[in-house]
């Protein structure tokens, strides 16, 4: 028998396989199923994106160095001085990545530290579970922080006592919230970084859904907190725009912690192939299309939005990103609600409970199919709401 590391051997199934196996057992049974459940945009990547693509394939093609491409990180600091009015050094502040599941994931195995006291990684929850998975295969613990609707969806840091902060590497967050749809006010995000910054702690925000919003003024950035010494931020293309199987993303803060995951990144090859990167450059330079983006999905969430107003479903949170948080009707699970969905609607949704403990009670849709498959959707959706009234 094989013997694997001990992280690996308690690696548990990804829960979002379990909807693909729903999915694939109903479309076996020659249902037309529409899939809210796992948030993967189907919208088409812009034209001239794909064209940047083609046109930096070259016959002959290098090894991708660990920096990234000059023009790429000089992209990614002018879009965060338009959109955040923060200046980063290119050379300093950013890192390029494949995409920001990688370096979320892998983050805990430069940061824990054993001997050291720094054993354990805090997460929120409900949450992207990719942070807590990384920490335990990483051989690290793991504390959540509840979000819930008596608190805003925001989590409380002076709940934490000292001791648990002295052993903490890394404070997760990730505002606009997945799967909260929950922003967070730049003062909250500065009260986290002072925080963490007293307690050695490494702040780790990922910020995916940053310019996929629909009410108030645009999301806050970690970046914007001032001083960026523990303070690391992670983006990608993936929603912004429409660029999820490029797998391109960036990190960017601390400059002593850009330096080592630089150093690292030639032993582990996980910098972006050239020609994504230069699609990249191509999407960063542009904002025109993130409105368009944006705009396709506020046209989605009315159709949501309208639909449970007329049926008395409760969403919660839900100003920001692709996905409302809908609270499951009295007297069911999220499990079961998802399943009474599924049966009855042929739609699937995520189970709250998919995404943490603290999920229960809730269901997650991710408004990720084309317009016209969720306006079936709804339609069906409806019919079942109506008759469960």
């Amino acid at each position: 028998m094989v013997h694997l590391s001990p992280g690996l051997r308690a690696s548990e199934p990804y829960p979002f396989e379990e909807l693909d196996r729903r999915k694939a057992a109903a479309v076996a049974e020659g249902r037309s199923v529409v899939d809210l459940g796992v948030g993967d945009p189907r919208e088409e990547t812009p034209a001239f994106i794909r064209q940047a693509l083609k046109d930096a394939v070259q016959p002959t093609s290098s090894y991708p160095r660990a920096a990234g491409l000059p023009e790429l990180r000089t992209a990614i600091a002018s879009w965060v001085q338009r959109r955040f009015g923060t200046t980063l050094d290119p050379d300093v502040h950013i890192l390029p990545s494949l995409g920001t599941k990688e370096p979320i994931f892998s983050l805990a195995q430069s940061l824990l530290d054993p001997e050291g006291g720094k054993q354990l990684i805090t997460v929120t929850s409900p949450g992207y579970t990719i942070p807590e998975r990384g920490a335990r295969f990483a051989g690290g613990d793991v504390a959540r922080l509840s979000l819930t609707e008596a608190n805003g969806f925001l989590p409380d840091l002076h709940a934490v006592d000292a001791s648990t902060w002295g052993r903490t590497a890394a404070l997760w967050l990730n505002y606009p919230n997945n799967p909260t749809g929950a922003t967070a006010p730049l003062d909250f995000l500065k009260e986290a970084a002072d925080h963490c910054r007293s307690h050695d702690v490494l702040l780790a925000s990922d910020e995916a859904y940053t310019e996929l919003w629909f009410e108030g003024e645009p999301p806050a950035s970690a970046l914007q907190v001032g001083d960026l010494t523990n303070v690391l931020v992670f983006h990608t293309l993936s929603k912004r725009s429409s660029m999820t199987g490029y797998r391109s993303g960036f990190v960017a803060g601390d400059p002593e912690m850009i330096s080592a995951l630089r150093a690292l990144r030639p032993s582990v090859g996980v910098t972006p192939q050239e020609f994504v990167q230069r699609a990249s450059v191509a999407a960063w330079n542009d904002d025109q299309h993130v409105e368009e983006v944006r705009g396709t999905y506020a046209r989605k969430r009315k159709l949501f939005l309208d639909l449970f107003a007329a049926r008395d479903v409760r969403v919660v949170g839900s100003t920001a990103t692709f996905y409302l948080w809908v609270a499951v009707p009295q007297g069911r699970t999220s499990l079961e609600w998802s399943l009474e969905l599924l049966d009855g609607a042929d739609v699937i949704v995520a189970p709250g409970s998919f995404l943490g403990p603290e999920g229960e009670g809730y269901v997650r849709i991710a408004m990720v199919p084309t317009i016209e498959e969720c306006e079936r959707a709804a339609e069906a959706l409806d019919g079942v709401l109506e008759g469960s009234a």
